[in-house]
């Protein structure tokens, strides 16, 4: 009896352990969007081929993330759009023209992507349900975002805008 007590216990405390979000996930909230993911896994990811990929970049005095129209000052009503806007820009232009002659490289710009493609498909969710409206203002800051992208050549932009990740992921968690 004492033994399908101590059983019934485990199994209590493993189910609920398993439905416990990971202890690097975080709920971000992008206006009405509320989504769970682990930006530490992808910061360690850019952490490790941040200096190789800021290197390729061969303009240095023109940024698409943080021209001071960009990501600043993004009203809350408006965080769900442009951050479904950004990663659906990340995983149509950026993420497939950025590919290395280093298979390290490459192999960690896969895993961010991968981790991008998991929060796109949640937002995605959030999206479809009318919940994420786009407005004017959030509109005009990613043309501006696509105005600089497209300014360069598609390899050089989708290198730069790799190279600041980091920009989108401050943004993301002072948001």
């Amino acid at each position: 009896m004492k033994g399908s007590h101590l059983l019934l216990c485990l199994y209590s405390v493993t189910c609920w352990l398993s439905l416990m979000p990971a202890a690097e996930n975080k709920i971000f909230h992008f206006g009405p969007c509320r989504i769970s993911m682990s930006v530490t896994e992808i910061r360690s990811g850019f952490t490790a081929i941040k200096a190789n990929i800021q290197a390729r970049d061969p303009i240095r005095t023109l940024s698409i993330l943080s021209h001071p129209q960009s990501l600043h000052k993004v009203k809350s009503s408006d965080r769900c759009c442009i951050i479904h806007n950004l990663f659906n820009f990340y995983m149509d232009k950026v993420f497939k023209h950025c590919q290395t002659e280093d298979s390290y490289i490459n192999r960690k710009i896969s895993s961010i992507a991968n981790s991008f493609l998991s929060i796109k498909r949640k937002l995605e969710q959030c999206h479809n349900q009318n919940k994420c409206l786009c407005g004017q203002e959030s509109t005009e800051k990613f043309k501006q975002i696509l105005a600089n992208y497209e300014g360069l050549n598609i390899t050089s932009a989708a290198i730069k805008s790799l190279g600041e990740l980091d920009i989108l992921l401050d943004w993301m968690e002072k948001s």
